[in-house]
């Protein structure tokens, strides 16, 4: 199955559950055949989906670029990394060209935006690049006014209370 026409949504805000989001929409996709590129920015820790999603192989591609430990560190994230996540980008925009992917999911790249790994203008020319039918997913903090503009849909997660107020930190196999 392919899809008649392509959309693309957005996961933003900072409520829980923007990748969560894309992965059910993943997940969904996969339940029909659809092929996905999926690529986590800034996450190299061993997060639950990681194994589950390579398990989809080769229906879903599952690719990582950078880490965001220069945010904890409060320092500026280093040349490297910078290069790291641009590789990441331009690999995806191969892969929505290719034609072998009805999906395409990049995973906390609008707070790579924001952290300036990458910039607004290039997410801008990646998503005036979309084929028609392929779907396009991105989630993160932050997203801009302009990228927000060219999206179809645009769902802002918005936290109203969460236990990490009560100093209850990340919980394997809930929020990694």
């Amino acid at each position: 199955m392919k899809l008649k026409q392509g959309f693309i949504q957005i996961y933003t805000g900072n409520g829980k559950g923007k990748t969560t989001a894309a992965i059910g929409q993943a997940l969904r996709a996969l339940g029909f055949g659809l092929n996905i590129y999926f690529v986590q920015f800034m996450k190299n820790h061993p997060y639950g989906e990681v194994k589950l999603l390579e398990s989809f192989a080769p229906q879903l591609v599952l690719k990582r670029y950078g880490n965001d430990a220069f945010v904890f560190q409060k320092k500026a994230p280093s040349a490297q990394l910078i290069s790291e996540v641009q590789q990441g980008l331009l690999k995806a925009q191969k892969a929505l060209l290719s034609g072998c992917y009805d999906m395409v999911i990049l995973d906390e790249i609008l707070v790579a935006i924001y952290f300036k790994l990458i910039q607004e203008d290039q997410i801008k020319k990646f998503l005036k690049k979309k084929p028609p039918r392929v779907e396009i997913i991105l989630t993160g903090r932050y997203s801009p006014p302009a990228i927000n503009d060219l999206a179809d849909l645009v769902t802002e997660m918005k936290e109203i209370k969460h236990y990490y107020r009560k100093g209850i930190l990340a919980r394997r196999g809930i929020e990694s």
